[in-house]
């Protein structure tokens, strides 16, 4: 990238004098030595704390360091740092700095390399030059340059000491969410897109958008250099509900007026809509979504992040670490609280150094763009250090009470009768019981459970199929074992996916050598992640004989036509009450299962010779396992692969029948890229989708 130079002539001078003609700031070489070389932006992109270089043109004269100074000006606003070249032989990582480099230097091309502090503030740059010889000054507009964090340098604040981590963390364009149930994840492909173009001055333009800069730019612009101070201000301008932010939420299920959550598969929609639009809030986000263009703004920005599923998600309204759920007596879970726990909620971890709280807080922070509750007086959450989090500090800043409860609050699950408490247990197990993010290098999850919770192993829990089961007393607390006389659970055959029966089994032990008659009452309910459940759509009752010492398993089955109204994200709360005719005594185990959706399936061909710059094919396929014809819009994308997006139209599909549609793609640069492919149905709910991952490799 070369300047032709804007000269502001500042005294009258010979046309012999020294003067310059041509700036080049070495766009390419710069950029690959930042690990900037994806982003496509008309400024040079570097990193902090590394020396860039740039080569001056010099006419009328050659350089005489007896007489001449050459100064760099760097300017952020109003904030303007100068510094001189110099013949210094290193360049400075904790200061601004210029100095000529020394190998053959040519006075008439000379090349300089200029330097940021590891601590400077992230933005956009103007970069002046001024030469003041014996006969007066000159100052020259050179050009601009966007200076990021530099997770690479061991000076920055966001340094991260694995080149597979800043890899995944920082470079990589694509990425996995992940839904459903702890025992049953759903993997939501995601592209990141910070290297589209564009991409890079959105971000920037959230800085600027802030009301901390609206408020006081000089003040905005020095604290920049902290990337604590750095993700709360993008935290915040994630959601719309204080300022000019991205996203607008929205839980009722009615998203006629905008995009529904689920239909988002990649952050530069949203983010180039928003430009577009004069920067409205886009229509709408869920917390996948938030956090999802969150990973991006980061990873632009150059703080390593990662997105984060916590399974079983409290919202403890009152701090007490306390979540009540109510059943019926019949197994219908009620919604009688304020408080709720979520199936699944999705934020993000960012890595930096925590010098505000000491080094014991280094590493991975909790921050949360979508609006929950208010932050100093502001919706954002975070960072809260894991470490924390983990030991339970609550007295720390940002928010960390509010996360312990997210990933540590028991469960109270009563059971009522005409307004009356009949028993009652606790669940120490259910909030939190998995925390994944995606594997470093790997599309599949990665349990950092153990990171959040003290003497948490990392678990199989990911396959298991049992459910929680326990015993009731009448009025009291969860007691066990024999003395209890009866114990039941419930356990699901095979995880359902749609199209496909539910089928479960309720095990009853009768740990007494008495017969017993029990009343069995079975409930299925739909509910959305974050909502109370719905009516009930399916139920059982029977009267259940139990032998002395018996151990029977009853089963149960809902045919898929009894829960086809479940769109994508929805769940079924599953609910067995137990009540002994003899004693009245109430027994509950209850589980909630999701149903996930069919997926594409995507071939690609010559998958292990892909290079830059060639058309390759790749073929997507999808067979309908519905009882009723489906048709709809299939869409593929792919950031480095595709430019924009290919659209097919899928016709009237039968039951059992199956469509292949083919796509070409050209890849642009080296690097693991992921094809995914989304396919919306016209009369049906269900959300499907594929990805595949495509390695391109050096010709």
């Amino acid at each position: 990238m070369g300047s032709h130079i804007a000269e502001k002539t500042l005294q009258t001078h010979s046309m012999e004098d020294l003067s310059v003609q041509y700036v080049n700031l070495e766009e390419l070489d710069n950029q690959q030595k930042h690990e900037t070389q994806g982003f496509t932006s008309r400024s040079l992109v570097v990193r902090r704390g590394a020396p860039f270089r740039v080569t001056l043109t010099l006419s009328g004269r050659p350089f005489n360091p007896q007489t001449d100074t050459l100064i760099f000006k760097a300017l952020l606003g109003r904030l303007q740092v100068s510094f001189p070249i110099t013949f210094s032989k290193k360049a400075s990582r904790s200061r601004w700095g210029a100095c000529f480099n020394q190998e053959g230097l040519n006075t008439l091309v000379p090349s300089v390399f200029l330097s940021t502090p590891a601590s400077a503030a992230v933005g956009q740059y103007s970069l002046q030059l001024h030469v003041l010889t014996q006969h007066g000054q000159k100052a020259y507009m050179v050009g601009r340059f966007i200076l990021l964090c530099n997770p690479w340098s061991r000076e920055d604040a966001v340094y991260i000491p694995f080149e597979d981590q800043r890899d995944e963390y920082v470079k990589n364009e694509s990425g996995l969410l992940f839904m459903g149930t702890p025992r049953n994840l759903v993997s939501r492909p995601w592209s990141f897109d910070q290297y589209e173009p564009g991409i890079l001055e959105i971000c920037m333009m959230i800085l600027q958008l802030s009301p901390q800069h609206s408020k006081n730019p000089k003040q905005d612009y020095l604290s920049r250099g902290d990337p604590v101070y750095i993700s709360r201000v993008v935290s915040a301008m994630i959601n719309c509900e204080d300022d000019r932010g991205v996203l607008k939420g929205n839980w009722s299920g009615d998203f006629s007026q905008g995009v529904p959550p689920s239909r988002w598969t990649r952050s530069e929609d949203i983010l180039q809509l928003w430009a577009k639009s004069g920067f409205s809030p886009v229509k709408y986000g869920q917390c996948w979504v938030y956090a999802a263009v969150m990973c991006t703004v980061m990873r632009v920005l150059g703080i390593p992040t990662r997105v984060v599923t916590n399974f079983n998600s409290a919202h403890d309204t009152n701090g007490n670490l306390v979540i009540e759920e109510f059943y019926s007596e019949t197994g219908m879970k009620l919604p009688r609280t304020t408080e709720s726990i979520w199936n699944f909620h999705v934020w993000v971890e960012c890595w930096m150094t925590r010098p505000d709280l000491g080094s014991g807080f280094n590493g991975w922070q909790v921050l949360d763009p979508t609006p929950q509750e208010r932050s100093g007086g502001v919706f954002c959450c975070g960072p809260a250090p894991i470490k924390a989090i983990r030991d339970r500090q609550v007295d720390l800043p940002h928010d960390v009470p509010f996360v312990v409860a997210e990933v540590n609050a028991d469960v109270h699950m009563v059971v009522v009768r005409q307004g009356q408490v009949i028993s009652r247990s606790i669940d120490t197990e259910r909030v939190g019981s998995l925390i994944c993010t995606k594997a470093v290098g790997f599309p599949r999850p990665s349990n950092i459970t153990a990171n959040y919770k003290a003497n948490k192993a990392p678990s199989s829990s990911t396959s298991s199929t049992r459910s929680r089961g326990s015993s009731l007393s009448p009025g009291g607390t969860l007691s066990r074992g024999s003395a209890q006389g009866l114990s039941v659970s419930l356990a699901l055959l095979k995880m359902p996916l749609s199209g496909e029966s539910i089928s479960f089994s309720v095990t009853i032990t009768n740990m007494e050598a008495i017969p017993k008659v029990l009343k069995e009452h079975v409930n299925a309910q739909a509910k959305t992640y974050n909502h109370s459940p719905s009516a009930t759509f399916w139920e059982s009752h029977s009267l259940i004989q139990m032998a002395p010492l018996e151990v029977k398993v009853l089963h149960h089955n809902i045919s898929a036509s009894q829960y086809e109204g479940l769109v994508g994200e929805d769940l079924v709360n599953l609910a067995v009450v137990l009540k002994d005719q003899a004693s009245f005594q109430t027994f509950l185990a209850s589980e909630e299962i999701n149903v996930p959706s069919p997926e594409l399936s995507i071939r690609v061909s010559d998958e292990d010779s892909i290079v830059p710059r060639k058309k390759y094919q790749a073929v997507v396929a999808f067979t309908n396992p519905f009882s009723v014809p489906v048709s709809g819009i299939l869409t593929v994308c792919a950031a480095g692969l595709i430019e924009g997006k290919v659209h097919s139209r899928i016709h009237l599909l039968q039951p059992g029948a199956s469509v292949e549609r083919s796509v070409s793609f050209t890849p642009r640069m080296v690097g693991m890229k992921m094809l995914q492919a989304s396919l919306t149905l016209e009369n049906h709910p269900s959300a499907i989708r594929g990805f595949h991952m495509v390695p391109v490799k050096a010709p």
